[in-house]
C-alpha cells in the first residue's frame, strides 16, 4: 500500500508559479468566451454559427483554448508536484500563456495562416513535449 504523502513537503514556489499561470488562463478563457456570447447576442443566434464567419473565428478560438489549456495546466501541475524548480514552472506556464495569447490573436487575422497562430500552437507543442520529458525523468528521479 502507497504511503500517504505530506502535502507540505511539496515545493510551495512551483505550485504558487502554478497558481498565478492557472489564474491568468481563466482570465484569457472567460475573454474569450465573453466574446462569443457577445457575438451570440448581437447576431442572435443561439446554437452554431447561424452562418457567420466573426461567430464560428470566435467560437474557434474559445474552443482551441479550452482544449489545450486545462491538460498543458494539468501537465504544469504535475511538474510542480514532482519537484522541478520554481523557474521550470514559470517558463513552462508563461509559454503557455503566451502562446495561447498570440493563437487566439493569430486567430482574428484576415490572413491565414496568421503568424501569431501558427508560434501559438509551435509553443503549445514545446511546452507540451517538455512537461511530457519533465514527467518521464521525474518519475526516475
Amino acid at each position: 500500500m502507497p504511503t500517504p504523502v505530506d502535502a507540505t513537503a511539496f515545493h510551495h514556489e512551483a505550485i504558487s508559479a502554478v497558481a498565478l499561470w492557472a489564474g491568468l488562463s481563466l482570465i484569457l478563457l472567460l475573454v474569450l468566451t465573453v466574446r462569443v456570447s457577445l457575438h451570440r447576442r448581437s447576431l442572435k443566434v443561439s446554437l452554431g454559427d447561424g452562418g457567420h464567419a466573426v461567430l464560428n473565428t470566435a467560437s474557434r478560438t474559445f474552443g482551441n483554448a479550452i482544449e489545450y489549456v486545462p491538460i498543458g495546466l494539468v501537465a504544469i501541475t504535475l511538474v510542480a508536484l514532482l519537484g522541478w524548480s520554481a523557474g521550470i514552472v514559470h517558463a513552462l506556464g508563461a509559454a503557455l500563456f503566451l502562446g495561447r495569447v498570440l493563437h487566439a490573436i493569430g486567430m482574428h487575422s484576415a490572413k491565414q495562416p496568421a503568424v501569431g497562430r501558427m508560434l501559438g500552437m509551435v509553443l503549445t507543442y514545446l511546452v507540451f513535449i517538455a512537461s511530457a520529458v519533465l514527467l518521464i525523468v521525474g518519475v526516475f528521479l
